[in-house]
């Protein structure tokens, strides 16, 4: 008896080492292929919160000097309080360098990010470069056209006119149209500014030759283009901007932000710098939306970022587009009340019903689910 009990305590002593070795080797493996999975990079990049800045407050420039993102010169500007905040996305992952798998597993289990794949942030035929003046140009232009809808809603009178900025290599409009060319008409439809322009294309349509009206160095001339269309958009192939003759100076300064988004945000900033009193009565209010000159607000990528964006601020309350409201639904943080605005004048209104205490419930709304 006593030789079977010692061969079975050997026996179960080995048993239990090789399983020990077994377990062992199978915690290696999940580390190793944890460890790959977080080395290994994935075909996509992470979207997520960027940073948050008060319109009515300043922001570091160029030379990381704290500088008021509006100033106004030449007009009476008044105390304001509380905020007037706009959103940004920052991308997590580039070309280059994209986030491992463990990073989008992550960032997948998240609400406040979204994994896209990285040609579409970043796509193969852009540089890198040519992406950072796409978005420096969008933003330049959402800067001016935000200075010239809070002027026209304030109803100060200015002229404008629309510029050639860049006319790219295989555009219907090479060799026609050059950068610093005005363009004064389309078909004889005067145009002087952005939104007429397009209005006026997307009635004529694509495929055939249309008048095009331009100064170039102070001559009036006239050239036929072919528009063409791009992104559902009827086109000349070329990149524009409005330059507005303001009746005194508004200088927006936000340097390390490109992308048009900051828009609506802006020209809510710039009305209540020039009219008494606190537009939002001293709230804490986040919002994003294009917006041009007559005041339209249109929509934007990552709302469901900036909206996380805005409530770890500390914002209650939230102005998005109404174009974007289908994917604002079921995806507002807790405590965030979100207007949907489609004008100026939307957003103006819910500022007013913030202020004044009323019942948000008597203005447009993004559902909650």
């Amino acid at each position: 008896m006593a030789l079977f009990t010692d061969e079975s305590s050997e026996m179960g002593g080995s048993t239990r080492r090789r399983g020990g070795r077994k377990g062992w080797i199978v915690l290696a493996v999940a580390l190793v292929a944890g460890v790959s999975l977080g080395i290994v990079p994935s075909p996509y990049v992470i979207e997520q919160p960027g940073p948050v800045f008060n319109t009515l407050g300043t922001a570091p420039n160029a030379d990381d000097v704290e500088t008021p993102l509006i100033q106004i010169d030449g007009e009476p500007v008044y105390p304001t309080k509380g905020t007037l905040d706009l959103l940004t996305v920052s991308l997590f992952g580039n070309q280059e360098n994209r986030p491992g798998w463990l990073a989008v597993a992550a960032a997948w289990l998240d609400p406040s990010k979204a994994v896209i794949p990285v040609d579409q942030a970043f796509p193969a035929n852009v540089t890198t470069e040519q992406r950072d003046t796409q978005n420096q140009t969008a933003m330049v232009n959402s800067q001016q056209d935000a200075i010239a809808a809070a002027l026209t809603n304030l109803d100060y009178e200015y002229p404008s006119t629309v510029t050639v900025a860049d006319v790219p290599d295989g555009s219907p409009a090479a060799e026609l149209l050059v950068v610093g060319d005005v363009v004064t008409s389309v078909d004889g439809t005067t145009v002087g500014n952005i939104t007429e322009l397009r209005a006026a294309l997307q009635v004529l349509g694509a495929d055939a030759p249309v008048s095009v009206g331009i100064i170039r160095d102070g001559v009036a001339l006239t050239e036929s283009v072919t528009p063409i269309v791009n992104a559902g958009n009827v086109v000349l192939g070329i990149s524009v901007t409005t330059n507005y003759e303001f009746p005194f100076t508004v200088k927006l300064e936000l340097d390390r932000v490109g992308g048009p988004s900051a828009g609506m945000m802006f020209a809510l900033g710039i009305i209540d710098k020039l009219t008494p009193g606190e537009l939002q009565g001293g709230a804490r209010v986040a919002g994003t939306g294009t917006i041009d000159q007559t005041g339209a607000v249109g929509p934007i990528g990552g709302i469901q970022q900036k909206l996380y964006g805005a409530t770890d601020a500390g914002a209650s309350w939230f102005l998005a587009p109404a174009d974007n409201c289908d994917e604002v639904t079921g995806h507002i943080p807790d405590g965030l009340t979100v207007f949907s605005v489609a004008t100026l004048d939307d957003a103006l209104a819910a500022l007013d019903v913030i202020r004044t205490g009323g019942d948000p419930e008597s203005l447009p709304s993004c559902p909650t689910k």
